[in-house]
């Protein structure tokens, strides 16, 4: 099990009683994600479907890289990697 930093974006922050940052534990992102529900309830209805999947909107990155250029949600963690949350910003002009 690694033991890696989440950066939370603003708007799931009140999820995690406003902290930008946490800690997580898991040997992939899937294992984090759990290990985030377990500690902050509500935070994986907000980033993943029903069926487990990524929201489509939903980024994470796994130090800078996309996780879905690797293995997605089954992507490997060692200690001291950050994982980045980042939702999608759609708009533009009309």
């Amino acid at each position: 099990m690694a033991e890696v930093k989440v950066r939370i974006p603003t708007p799931l922050r009140k999820i995690t009683g406003d902290l930008e940052e946490v800690g997580a534990t898991g040997a992939n992102v899937q294992d984090v994600i759990t290990d985030l529900e377990a500690n902050y309830p509500g935070l994986k209805e907000r980033i993943c479907e029903d069926d487990g999947a990524l929201r489509r909107f939903v980024n994470i990155y796994l130090n800078d890289e996309d996780i879905r250029f690797a293995e997605n949600l089954t992507t490997g963690l060692k200690d001291g990697d950050e994982l980045s949350i980042i939702p999608a910003i759609a708009g533009g002009m009309n």
